[in-house]
């Protein structure tokens, strides 16, 4: 015979949170250590933190401190609030915060924590259960915990967060010095993208700095909007019929790209100085772009004025 599992209200086990379910989870922290594959010892309840009182403090395998926050209630702000607060104060390699209700922010919260942050989140949520007319036992779901693509998208994130401010201070010293020497992109303001654009007279034309890891680009970027039929491929062309005294007029060949079965075209000079990524040689690069910039304006600029658009 198969008996039916039946689930108790928590508070009908342990009417007080402090006082019956953290003490028994001092007195039973393997049950946590095997939902979790964690090895927590030398449990402490109620231990201070600064002005705050944890309701649990552990070691892990390697001595380091794990905070664990319990709530027989559904999860709420001023828990995970409190979560925070005891990690930081006690430099806590870990935090486990125990609900008998997670809600689906929550549960997104500690995902972002473990992505996010240099200490381990886990989120539990509690429940007490009996079969037939036996004593309730604690059961003990983990509902979020690290993991290594966890850790993985982290470290994604966190090299997205320094690219962007890599290239806005790219961005930002290259205005600098190209504010000296041209008024083209005098009132553009540097963003954290790849690329850093001003208008060339006529709607969809643009003159775009481009920059990448290790090289960068100065371009004529034509793209006339989605409901401009073919504008962008003719303007390309009337441009293209004058290339010969367009390049003798730059110095050197371009990249023209019409960019079959795309709505936008290219007309650019790939540099090869470097990129966002070799800071010791920024000055270096963002004067070639600079440069760059002012000879594609002074070929362009005429030929762009002719245009009968």
């Amino acid at each position: 015979m198969i008996g039916k599992l039946q689930r108790v209200p928590l508070r009908e086990v342990w009417q007080h949170e402090a006082q019956g379910f953290t003490k028994w989870l001092e007195e039973n922290c393997d049950v946590l250590n095997e939902i979790l594959d964690l090895t927590l010892t030398n449990v402490e309840r109620e231990r201070s933190a600064g002005s705050f009182s944890v309701d649990l403090v552990a070691e892990d395998a390697s001595g380091g401190v794990v905070v664990i926050e319990n709530q027989l209630e559904r999860s709420d702000h001023e828990h995970l609030g409190k979560l925070l607060t005891y990690l930081t104060a006690l430099e806590a390699k870990a935090g486990i915060w125990i609900v008998a209700d997670p809600r689906p922010e929550h549960v997104r919260a500690i995902t972002w924590l473990n992505e996010s942050a240099s200490a381990s989140f886990y989120l539990v949520k509690a429940e007490a259960v009996r079969i037939g007319e036996s004593p309730p036992a604690a059961l003990l779901t983990l509902i979020v915990g690290p993991s290594e693509e966890g850790r993985q998208v982290g470290d994604k994130k966190e090299e997205l967060a320094e690219r962007y401010v890599l290239r806005q201070r790219f961005w930002t010293a290259l205005l600098d010095r190209a504010r000296k020497q041209t008024k083209l992109h005098a009132n553009i303001s540097p963003g954290r993208e790849n690329w850093l654009g001003t208008g060339a007279g006529i709607s969809g034309l643009g003159y775009n700095y481009v920059i990448g890891q290790h090289e960068a680009r100065v371009e004529l970027y034509i793209d006339r909007g989605r409901d401009s039929g073919d504008q962008s491929k003719v303007i390309f062309d009337a441009i293209e019929g004058a290339k010969g005294e367009i390049e003798a007029a730059y110095g050197s060949s371009l990249v023209w790209e019409r960019l079959e079965g795309k709505r936008a075209c290219r007309i650019s000079d790939v540099l090869q100085d470097g990129g966002y990524r070799d800071e010791e040689r920024w000055p270096q690069i963002q004067d070639a772009m600079i440069d760059a910039m002012i000879r594609l304006e002074k070929a362009l600029g005429p030929h762009i004025r002719r245009l009968k658009v």
